[in-house]
């Protein structure tokens, strides 16, 4: 399917007969992107017929079809579909359109089945796409609704999984499926596996009450069980011993575990050697292996959608969505309690955590209470059993010190970044990407590359650099002088002028650009100097991302602006002990701690605290978003600023900048 919207090119009716084509929104625009004008009314030559799956109300599309000889286009969700399913309201992020049958219909070859019948399959680059599809599927627990919480732990292994699934459902009945055929299943299951527990997993549907499922609680004996909670299905792949299935797109996943599932049923993934197959399909003949059935099932077959930049994508481009969604949803659906909040973050607050539960402001930990408690870092101290909150490492168009709201925060359950006295969830992170696997390198390449291009920092504030002199330059960030971090993460040095004057005495023939930090430029924050004498050039109300290309190292004690360098290629030393310090990436001076002995790749270290750490918030859309989304809203501008009484407050913070303490609560 081509990416490309089709506006401009010939396009295609649909002619439909079922108004949820009409009213759902989007899928009405993924049509349009893909080609198709929906409309009402007969059809005209060269128009197609459009009809949900096996749905009710299909038969209408296909009696007028069969009376004007209509060609039908076939459309159904996609195997990733949302966080919940599709009866909770969630629209699709991308459909399943086949102009040959249903995916889920053996009575005749589906597109899917052609692809995986007569497609080569055999892309080098195709297949390193599905490898790396299979194991961000793996990793982030993602399924057709990935609503699960994690922290349910699966039973002890060694079971044998019976799918069930919702009663009457069109991949059901479609491979003769009925009351009768799941019980022969379950018999199976006992008569095959003696001695092991069964485990039957209920479907997300009937979990949810929307439909009732072919198993319940009368199923029950000893040996057999019911799981009937949001549990991961990649959680019970892992300790199952076999699974079995009629036709459930558990059973692909299942291949995508390492199992060969018993199949009961004709779904798509059975006949191509992947399965333990109960019914043959003469017509499927070819041995295929689990790379090659993700790449026609997952990139070849589906048309997806990118909600963000409304546009038709790639595979990589839903995963990267869900993976946003999927993780917030898992930290938020208990709802929070929060202290040690301002009063002019609370509503942003609310936006990035309060979307399934409003968050309850507190004045501390509650003693009682079935939410997890979150507290900005800086008033964390004494604060147990609490998740500290700061903003990410690419905030914003603006200073936190003037209220510019962040577009990305992040949750630390050990600690907090810029702390080396204790351990951090971000250290944490950094070392498990000590290996990358190729597609998380080649996201954390193309995020470097698309930062380094559109020249984003942490503010974005700034203009261009000063003419420099010639020679070896070396950029010292000045930096808020009572910060957390210097207050923290610092030893010997500890003020801007002593870190000039270090830096003086070991590069004596150096060019030192000073650049001050933007909050003590914009008189918020302590940590003012005279710099005359001890730089060559002051570098004020630069954009960092403007100089960054024009030095050739970076000395800091703390500063974010480092890793900013490291991002660019420029050599950084380090008197203090940041969060990139210590991994093998820097020079280090300072104490760094013994515990950072892993040694992340660059991207690595990119992937960590770009990517795994912090959460992002699209302004334009209002939902939680992609790292990349965020850094094209940034490098776009456009960004929005606080309110009319957060642009007065931001004013009286500045004239009263020595009372900072009676806001900064």
């Amino acid at each position: 399917m081509s990416l490309e919207t089709t506006a401009g090119s010939e396009r295609t009716r649909l002619l439909v007969f079922n108004g949820g084509f009409l009213t759902s929104r989007r899928i009405h625009r993924i049509l349009t992107l893909a080609g198709y004008d929906v409309r009402l009314g007969l059809p005209k030559e060269n128009d197609v017929i459009g009809v949900w799956g096996n749905s009710p109300t299909a038969h209408r599309g296909l009696s007028v079809a069969a009376r004007k000889d209509s060609p039908v286009l076939r459309v159904e969700d996609a195997f990733l579909r949302s966080l919940h399913p599709g009866r909770s309201g969630e629209p699709p992020l991308g459909l399943l359109l086949d102009r040959s049958g249903m995916h889920f219909d053996p009575a005749q070859a589906s597109d899917l089945e052609t692809l995986l019948a007569t497609h080569p399959l055999d892309d080098t680059a195709l297949l390193n796409r599905a490898r790396g599809g299979i194991e961000r599927m793996r990793d982030l627990h993602l399924s057709k609704y990935s609503a699960f919480d994690l922290s349910v732990q699966p039973p002890d292994p060694g079971y044998v999984l019976v799918v069930d699934q919702a009663r009457d459902d069109a991949a059901v009945t479609a491979s003769g499926g009925d009351q009768a055929r799941f019980r022969e299943m379950l018999v199976m299951a006992q008569e095959e596996n003696p001695g092991a527990r069964i485990l039957i997993k209920t479907h997300p549907d009937t979990i949810a009450g929307h439909r009732a499922g072919y198993f319940s609680e009368a199923e029950e004996t000893d040996r057999v069980s019911l799981i009937n909670t949001p549990t991961s299905p990649w959680s019970l792949l892992e300790g199952a011993v076999g699974v079995y299935t009629l036709s459930s797109q558990m059973g692909f996943e299942a291949i995508l575990a390492g199992h060969k599932p018993r199949v009961f049923g004709q779904p798509f993934y059975a006949g191509w050697g992947l399965t333990q197959d109960e019914l043959h399909l003469p017509r499927r003949q070819r041995n295929l292996t689990r790379a090659q059935l993700f790449a026609a099932a997952m990139i070849l077959y589906p048309t997806w959608y990118d909600p963000y930049r409304d546009q038709l994508c790639e595979l990589e481009t839903v995963l990267d969505t869900l993976e946003a969604r999927t993780r917030a949803w898992r930290q938020d659906h208990k709802g929070w309690t929060a202290s040690g909040m301002r009063l002019w973050k609370r509503k942003h607050l609310q936006q990035m955590f309060g979307r399934e539960k409003k968050i309850r402001f507190t004045e501390g930990v509650p003693e009682h209470s079935d939410r997890p408690h979150m507290v900005w870092a800086s008033q964390a101290r004494g604060a147990v059993n609490a998740v500290r909150v700061e903003d990410g490492f690419l905030r914003s168009r603006g200073l936190g010190a003037e209220l510019v709201p962040p577009l990305s925060l992040a949750t630390d359950d050990q600690g907090i970044y810029y702390d080396p006295t204790q351990p951090s969830q971000l250290e944490e992170l950094i070392a498990a990407r000590e290996i990358l696997r190729p597609d998380q390198e080649m996201r954390a390449e193309k995020l470097v590359a698309q930062i380094v291009s559109a020249q984003i920092s942490k503010y974005n504030t700034g203009g261009a650099a000063p003419d420099l002199p010639d020679g070896h330059r070396i950029l010292v960030p000045g930096q808020v002088e009572d910060d957390a971090s210097i207050m923290l993460g610092t030893g010997n040095v500890r003020t801007n002028t002593e870190l000039l004057r270090a830096v003086r005495e070991a590069n004596p023939n150096a060019i030192l650009i000073y650049k001050p930090h933007p909050d003590v430029e914009a008189r918020l924050r302590d940590g003012a100097i005279d710099a005359q004498g001890l730089a060559d050039v002051i570098a004020s109300e630069c954009d960092p991302a403007a100089l960054l290309p024009q030095v050739q190292e970076v000395w800091t004690m703390t500063s974010l602006l480092g890793f900013e360098a490291l991002m660019r290629g420029v050599r950084v030393t380090t008197l203090g002990a940041p969060f990139y310090a210590g991994w093998g990436l820097t020079t280090d001076l300072g104490i760094v701690p013994a515990r950072r002995g892993a040694r992340p790749s660059l991207c690595g270290l990119v992937h960590a605290a770009l990517i795994d750490y912090p959460r992002y918030f699209d302004p334009v859309t209002g939902d939680l978003c992609p790292v990349e989304i965020a850094v094209e809203r940034l490098s776009k501008g456009g960004m929005p600023k606080g309110g009319p009484v957060v642009r007065i407050l931001s004013k009286l913070q500045g004239a009263f900048a020595t009372h900072a303490h009676l806001w900064r609560r």
